[in-house]
């Protein structure tokens, strides 16, 4: 799967993280990809959902997306925040993991 559009790419048994992704060089930025992913982990509409800058600023977030592929850096670069009750981790190479932060060790 190519796009968070479509249905979550998998969930990993041990921990319920699902993983999905988004093309980092298309016209869907990552904070678009990350709030689409976040409503179909709560099967919910995107409209229902609070307002992605209350965990992170997309603009940010989109710029280190948008840096890493323009400058060609072979690093993958990753990132983690809570939204929606959810540990998200978002990666310049397009993954995006999403998983119930109540369940996981502090």
């Amino acid at each position: 799967m190519s796009s968070t559009d479509d249905s979550m790419d998998s969930a990993d048994s041990q921990d319920g993280t699902v993983v999905t992704t988004f093309d980092p060089t298309g016209t869907e930025r990552a904070s678009e990809a990350i709030v689409t992913a976040v409503a179909a982990v709560h099967d919910t509409d995107r409209k229902s959902l609070g307002p992605l800058y209350d965990a992170v600023d997309p603009d940010a977030l989109n710029a280190l997306v948008a840096h890493a592929h323009r400058v060609a850096d072979a690093a993958t670069h990753e990132l983690w925040f809570v939204y929606e009750g959810l540990d998200i981790g978002v990666r310049t190479d397009g993954e995006i993991h999403v998983r119930d932060s109540s369940t996981q060790a502090k």
